[in-house]
């Protein structure tokens, strides 16, 4: 009768409770509908927006995330959570929607339908329409973002990470077209960060440890502003 080596036994060993871990994570995690709210501090059409974004942020299977641009800064008021990489994960949206370029405040679901976002109604009418994401099953557990296999539009996705403060945060606001008020946002974004691909295998990829209290979400994504294809957030 063979006989496995330690080394071969030790790496099925590994992929075996890969899978299960997988397995495990789908049917702990539910699909959730991804809701980007591109705002910032210097519009004075965001407000409204913003407290949109606060009435479906606790809704059940729903992601509701704050990513705050920088291209209003120049107005007199430099956004506090404002960062260059978030203008241009919405820049990189822009060519599939059809539209000519960013613009505050614009609601983003699922990756792939967008409006605007200070229109009564208009987010919760995207969260209707737009859905679930429908990709493979992801779970965050023991310090790993584990992704089930599937199909993989363009046979490869981008794996985001996501740090951000769940709840609300109040901003005053001095200068700029919002002096003198005090902003409420929800579930701010503080970090974006690409943590590696995902081919249509069983992948488990490392999660480093969150520091200040920040919670984590991880986005399968299809490559330069796609649809996203799950998400999960701890």
């Amino acid at each position: 009768m063979p006989r496995l080596s330690a080394g071969r036994f030790a790496l099925l060993s590994s992929l075996g409770a890969l899978a299960l871990a997988a397995s495990l994570g789908a049917a702990a995690a539910q699909p959730l509908t991804v809701v980007e709210l591109f705002t910032s501090q210097g519009c004075s059409s965001c407000p409204p927006a913003n407290a949109n974004l606060i009435k479906v942020k606790d809704q059940p299977g729903v992601l509701a995330l704050s990513f705050n641009v920088t291209y209003w800064d120049y107005l007199g008021w430099k956004d506090t959570f404002g960062r260059q990489e978030f203008t241009q994960r919405q820049v990189r949206y822009e060519p599939a929607l059809g539209r000519d370029g960013p613009f505050t405040p614009q609601v983003v679901v699922n990756g792939h339908a967008d409006g605007v976002g200070a229109a009564s109604g208009e987010i919760q009418r995207l969260i209707s329409s737009a859905g679930h994401t429908k990709g493979p099953s992801l779970s965050l557990d023991g310090g790993k973002a584990v992704i089930g296999a599937g199909s993989v539009p363009g046979g490869k996705a981008d794996v985001w990470l996501v740090r951000y403060t769940k709840g609300v945060v109040e901003v005053p606001v001095a200068r700029g077209e919002n002096t003198g008020r005090t902003l409420p946002h929800a579930n701010v974004v503080h970090a974006l960060t690409r943590l590696g691909s995902w081919t249509g295998d069983v992948t488990a990829l490392d999660l480093p440890a969150a520091s200040g209290g920040l919670s984590t979400a991880v986005l399968v994504q299809s490559p330069g502003g796609g649809p996203i294809l799950a998400a999960a957030t701890n």
